[in-house]
């Protein structure tokens, strides 16, 4: 059975990060992994209320499209986060998505540990923000028990991040983006077929 990777797409418009992820996800399926693509674009997904729900019932309160990512984060193995800049970070989307996961946790502490972890910035501006959305995703990533990859040093030392002039042909241009990305790509598979981590049915 080949390993699938999700990829989580934290813009609410069609256009560069959407643009990005797709790129890295045929990249992966160019390597031999079964692919999957999850958009925020159009889901319904609120806000984490903290509320303690999950703590309680093991399950989260709002029932909303967070429930077919949930099904999708236990059957990947490694997992994609991409993110346009908001404010010199991660969208609000993205966020909300991670904050979610706390109903995971609840449920099963180990749901989300092992699994392997990339991430992709697009940022409208050359130095938007980039590299801290990318912290802001290892992160999330460590909390969870999910090992992050970049790309190493010489160009993608946090991940893959892109400078889109906030249009689709700006991030299509952006050459030293797309050599951040399949270096960490690379690195990412690299680390798939090390530690060979499980599926985990919700």
């Amino acid at each position: 059975m080949k390993k699938l990777i999700l990829g989580i797409c934290g813009s609410p418009r069609k256009q560069a990060t959407d643009y990005v992820l797709k790129e890295a996800l045929d990249q992966m399926e160019e390597k031999g992994y079964e692919t999957e693509f999850f958009g925020v674009r159009g889901k319904e997904i609120g806000a984490c209320r903290h509320c303690d729900y999950c703590l309680r019932k093991k399950e989260c309160f709002l029932k909303d499209d967070m429930y077919k990512l949930y099904e999708l984060l236990g059957k990947a193995q490694g997992i994609i986060i991409a993110s346009p800049m908001y404010n010199g970070g991660i969208s609000a989307q993205t966020k909300a998505i991670m904050d979610r996961c706390r109903a995971l946790g609840a449920a099963d502490y180990d749901f989300l540990r092992g699994k392997i972890g990339m991430g992709i910035s697009v940022g409208g501006d050359r130095a938007g923000g980039q590299e801290l959305a990318l912290q802001q995703i290892h992160t999330y990533y460590i909390l969870n028990g999910i090992i992050p990859v970049s790309g190493g040093s010489f160009g993608a030392n946090l991940g893959a991040c892109f400078w889109s002039q906030d249009t689709l042909k700006g991030v299509q241009e952006d050459k030293e983006g797309f050599r951040g990305l399949k270096k960490t790509v690379d690195m990412f598979a690299r680390y798939l077929e090390r530690y060979n981590p499980v599926r985990h049915e919700p």
